[in-house]
């Protein structure tokens, strides 16, 4: 099925280059960072900070280092941005906005040229963008056809196949390292009760991943070894192999975990006011390895959203 988007890549915009507060790197006070793999110590977390409500509600998309350094303003606009996606390599940004009275769209925003493109601009609710392995695809979700289905897209020239049929709500897609699979979530076994099902490409087919109760919002680790995802309302991260689960908080958000580019460690956001014996945390790094966290504060009292880490 192919349906109506923007062209891609195109509608090139420059980023405004507005001075951004920048915060004390937390290397020295948290040996944790300092103890990273480069991998991670040298990514990137982007999230987005929200101030206001309703029609005055202002949303900011921001990428920093785990470590509280270099603070970069991505995208800003009056209304909300949502669930922001790094490629494997780090060099693209998908994510959703919606202004007042329009649908949510998706964009990439090129780390390297600092500009942004909408790719998808279809009539109805375009969410929860998803690079594939290669970065030549993207996964999302969209109610362009009435009902919330899962879709993906040939970056090159904006072909689009509908991945899902079912009468169901299917959303929040994320692809396996391999490019061969990608978890998903899903109500339909019974509506209101999300559960986390792995689509096989091959196949077709979906099953369920071992989860049970309220579940969304999953991640695969890159080893596929691990899994981030909410767990009724808390952060958690499951070892697929044992069926270990670390709940890690419950935000106050209703918000996933999402792992490091290593895997060994998640990021989450919170609303607490206290976090690993600093004030005023807003993210939230916690070690896998060593049950260890600490956090980096948001700015101006605002909210604190859909970190997520990239290279």
């Amino acid at each position: 099925m192919t349906i109506a988007i923007a062209t891609v890549l195109t509608g090139c915009q420059t980023l405004s280059s507005a001075p951004i507060k920048k915060p004390k790197s937390t290397v020295d006070t948290n040996p944790l960072t300092a103890q990273m793999p480069t991998i991670d110590r040298q990514g990137y977390i982007a999230y987005v900070e929200e101030q206001g409500f309703g029609a005055a509600k202002v949303s900011t998309l921001y990428s920093i280092r785990p470590d509280g350094s270099d603070r970069q303003l991505i995208d800003q606009l009056k209304g909300y941005i949502y669930a922001p996606a790094w490629s494997a390599d780090g060099k693209w940004l998908a994510y959703s906005k919606q202004s007042a009275r329009q649908h949510p769209k998706i964009y990439l925003y090129d780390k390297s040229s600092n500009t942004r493109n909408l790719v998808v601009n279809a009539e109805g609710s375009n969410m929860s963008a998803s690079f594939s392995p290669d970065g030549q695809h993207l996964l999302y979700s969209s109610t362009v056809g009435g009902n919330a289905d899962i879709y993906e897209m040939r970056l090159s020239d904006g072909d689009t196949r509908q991945l899902t049929t079912l009468p169901s709500t299917e959303v929040q897609p994320s692809y396996a390292s391999d490019g061969k699979s990608f978890v998903y979530t899903s109500d339909k076994v019974r509506a209101g009760r999300p559960r986390i099902y792995r689509y096989d490409f091959a196949t077709g087919n979906a099953t369920p991943m071992p989860t049970s109760g309220y579940v969304a919002s999953p991640q695969l680790s890159t080893d596929g070894q691990r899994m981030a995802y909410l767990n009724g309302r808390k952060a958690a991260v499951m070892t697929l192999s044992t069926g270990q689960i670390i709940n890690l908080a419950e935000t106050g958000l209703d918000e996933p975990a999402r792992l490091s580019p290593s895997g060994n460690y998640a990021v989450y956001p919170t609303k607490l006011s206290q976090v690993g014996g600093q004030n005023g945390g807003s993210l939230v790094i916690y070690s896998l390895l060593g049950n260890t966290s600490y956090a980096i504060s948001g700015q101006n009292n605002s909210v604190v959203r859909s970190p997520v880490w990239g290279r």
